[in-house]
């Protein structure tokens, strides 16, 4: 070995690994992956409620049930519910037992391939159709001749219950299978006979045709009397505003934890970065985190489970194309924005290369998030997906003044650490653990039924 290559082989200088036992290492702060973007809670306006509950006031809506037909299933054969045939206009407020199962029995199962036609506008109204299962589209005819799309019924809607009232009209629009459909009809040679052997059948349907309704508006509100466009000194109309005798009221739930630390580590390890601060805002992040997925999903107060039934439409083929999203935008007034999940929201960008349109964005609180007629559609991964690869997407109209969809929670706590949520010490144990109990307090009202829209069946998967 050579004098050169001697003195490349010795270590000239002191070592990485060995230099590094005289430093500090630069640290981060602790890092979470489940923090998301958290856009309801930002954009929701919030309104503090000092009493622990609010009450949402209204005027008076001439409502029954909620329009939907039940089923139930006896190995493949499908049956209705005998007592939700009530929900049908006619029959509403009847209560003969043994000529509703004797109604409900008439109804034959029918199965309907995608594409297939349930009936045709023009051609006679002879049956009573309940959607027991599956999507159907309706359509009629425009203007200039050519195909309108009416909208799509699922599961528990129905057609041609005028029958029941003994209406010899023909279908207005054309019905066809979307998805593989199951469907009860009854026909009118069936409801006939029942008819013609139940007394009280008739003299139901017979007082509901000839019964007095009162007057509403287009929303089904108790209507209030005007006098307009009169010259002169007519007498004027006198009226005054009813008001919903039960008013909804909603509690303010809670998401609470207790975070435990041990003395030794906040005496000891607090430098440089504090132990009970860094645990605390972690804490605090999965605190609300969770509580978003309580404002979507909650079965009591969540938006997803609040949604009226007729706010609430559905795919005309599965994925979110740009009309689904324009019959969804029409519904109501001052739209904010949408809340989709993210897979949905690549999926309606693909509709659109396929209909060779282009969302836009907009800019929102200092981030440009994609946009469609200028209303954001905003990330929220809290939105569940199914099994089948479909989700929901929701538009909101929000705020007390405009009568939309608002936050709730608490107007001031005791040991407040942010709006909204408290943290309370509850002592140091045997073990030398400090308790701390962190608690959320949250809901969430919709104010009006139009201020809050769903788009169901939305398929992600499909390219």
């Amino acid at each position: 070995m050579t004098v050169t290559e001697e003195t490349a082989s010795l270590q000239l200088s002191l070592n990485v690994t060995a230099a590094r036992t005289l430093t500090t290492t630069t640290k981060s702060v602790p890092q979470m992956r489940g923090i998301s973007t958290r856009w309801l809670l930002s954009q929701l306006p919030w309104v503090d409620v000092p009493a622990g509950s609010y009450r949402v006031n209204r005027r008076l809506t001439y409502t029954v049930g909620d329009g939907k037909v039940s089923f139930y299933t006896t190995g493949a054969r499908v049956q209705v519910v005998p007592a939700e045939l009530t929900e049908l206009a006619l029959l509403r407020g009847f209560g003969d037992e043994r000529a509703l199962s004797a109604l409900a029995g008439a109804f034959e199962q029918r199965e309907y391939e995608p594409g297939a036609t349930l009936f045709t506008a023009g051609t006679p109204l002879d049956t009573v159709v309940l959607i027991a299962h599956g999507k159907v589209t309706r359509h009629g005819t425009g203007e200039y001749g050519d195909e309108t799309h009416l909208g799509a019924a699922t599961d528990g809607d129905h057609f041609g219950e005028e029958l029941l009232g003994g209406d010899t009209a023909t279908w207005t629009f054309t019905a066809r299978a979307a998805t593989r459909v199951i469907a009860l009809v009854l026909p009118a040679a069936a409801y006939a006979r029942l008819n013609g052997r139940s007394e009280a059948l008739r003299t139901h349907v017979t007082r509901e045709l000839t019964r007095p309704r009162k007057p509403q508006n287009a929303r089904g509100e108790a209507a209030i009397a005007l006098t307009a466009g009169h010259d002169g000194e007519p007498v004027l109309a006198g009226t005054y505003v009813d008001y919903d005798p039960s008013p909804r009221e909603y509690d303010l739930a809670v998401a609470q934890t207790v975070l435990r630390v041990h003395n030794r580590v906040t005496d000891l390890y607090n430098q440089p970065m504090n132990q009970l601060e860094q645990q605390l805002r972690l804490t605090v992040e999965a605190l609300r985190e969770r509580q978003e997925q309580e404002l979507i999903t909650n079965t009591d107060f969540g938006l997803l489970h609040n949604a009226d039934l007729k706010q609430r439409l559905t795919t005309r083929t599965g994925p979110p194309t740009p009309m689904d999203l324009d019959d969804l935008l029409s519904r109501r007034r001052k739209t904010r924005f949408f809340l989709a999940h993210p897979r949905a929201i690549a999926a309606f960008g693909r509709a659109c290369t396929a209909h060779r349109v282009y969302p836009g964005t907009t800019i929102l609180d200092g981030t440009r998030v994609t946009a469609w007629r200028g209303v954001p559609i905003l990330p929220c991964d809290k939105i569940p997906v199914s099994a089948r690869g479909t989700t929901s997407i929701l538009a909101l109209r929000t705020g007390e003044d405009d009568a939309g969809v608002i936050g709730l929670r608490p107007q001031a706590l005791p040991d407040e650490y942010q709006p909204g949520l408290n943290v309370r010490f509850l002592g140091i144990d045997e073990r030398a653990v400090t308790s701390y109990l962190v608690s959320a307090y949250h809901s969430a009202a919709v104010l009006v039924p139009d201020a809050l829209g769903v788009l169901d069946d939305v398929e992600i998967g499909r390219s």
